[in-house]
């Protein structure tokens, strides 16, 4: 099996990670507090870098569409943002943090930045994707992302931030990668709905998670994913969030995966693993660029 190359000629580089594995109240503070325990809880396990999970200081609104709503959003420097980047400097870590970003009056996002261990803001994302599916009604308050896919330098690695529809497109992996991340952070809320559950219940939990794994491996990165827990109730409506966030290495392979109860969870990344990677399965090398321009068609082959 070409992946199972020698390491040797390899840089070890080892750096630990973490996903902080949240349960959603209705109240902002609270929330946030809990962001921020999970921050220091994650520093006191030797991690150096942190991902949140997607909108973690509210509960996930997006289940009914309601301008009042919109209430909830925050501009960049908001009272959130301000909160996790004084927990990055007290505890010399680096977070990816995901919010509702007002941006201008009718204009918002879902929003990660990215804080460095001295608590100043190293880059951002947009989320690119927004689905309107059944209580995932995302296009009613979120205007799709401008910043295109990015790499963000964090230390001695990369970061490449997306957020949870993201995670199913094979197209925002490989370009975040392509611009040089080594490690891919999905805050995420994704769950079951009621009648889904008791028949779909395991596939879907299955698919979502073999989509990611395979993102680290067609793209030779890590993959860092955050998901919330509980269940949220809109009305007569709910969401069970099925948590098992996890982190997978280039391989593929599920080096921690967290249950369905709040948790911070950790482990270490060998960023030498990326290069013997993709040296036995040169995915990248083989790209046939030439030969892509269809990609950019909403479907269908040319027309002759």
């Amino acid at each position: 099996m070409a992946g199972n190359s020698s390491e040797s000629g390899t840089k070890t580089t080892k750096i630990r990670v973490a996903a902080v594995q949240m349960r959603a109240g209705e109240q902002r503070e609270p929330n946030v507090e809990q962001a921020v325990a999970g921050i220091r809880s994650a520093a006191a396990q030797g991690a150096q870098l942190v991902c949140l999970q997607e909108l973690f200081a509210t509960p996930y609104f997006c289940q009914v569409e309601d301008a009042s709503i919109f209430d909830l959003a925050e501009p960049v420097d908001g009272p959130t943002n301000r909160a996790i980047a004084a927990a990055a400097r007290e505890a010399r870590v680096t977070v990816l943090s995901s919010f509702f970003e007002r941006r201008a009056p009718g204009v918002y996002h879902n929003t990660a930045l990215l804080f460095g261990p001295g608590g100043e803001e190293l880059g951002m994302y947009r989320k690119m994707h927004i689905p309107d599916d059944p209580q995932y009604y995302e296009k009613f308050y979120f205007t799709p992302g401008d910043l295109g896919f990015v790499s963000v330098a964090a230390g001695n690695t990369r970061v490449g931030p997306l957020v949870c529809w993201d995670q199913w497109y094979p197209e925002a992996a490989r370009l975040t990668a392509l611009a040089g991340a080594e490690l891919l952070f999905y805050p995420t809320a994704i769950g079951w709905l009621p009648e889904d559950k008791p028949k779909y219940g395991p596939d879907q939990l299955s698919a979502w998670q073999t989509m990611q794994r395979s993102h680290a491996i067609a793209n030779g990165v890590f993959v860092v994913v955050a998901n919330r827990v509980g269940i949220e109730r809109s009305g007569d409506r709910q969401i069970e969030f099925w948590g098992h966030s996890f982190i997978a290495d280039p391989y593929g392979r599920v080096i921690a995966e967290a249950g369905e109860d709040p948790c911070v969870l950790v482990a270490d990344c060998d960023l030498g693993l990326i290069e013997t990677a993709r040296r036995g399965w040169p995915f990248l090398r083989d790209r046939r660029i030439d030969a892509y321009g269809g990609i950019e068609r909403r479907f269908g082959a040319p027309s002759r």
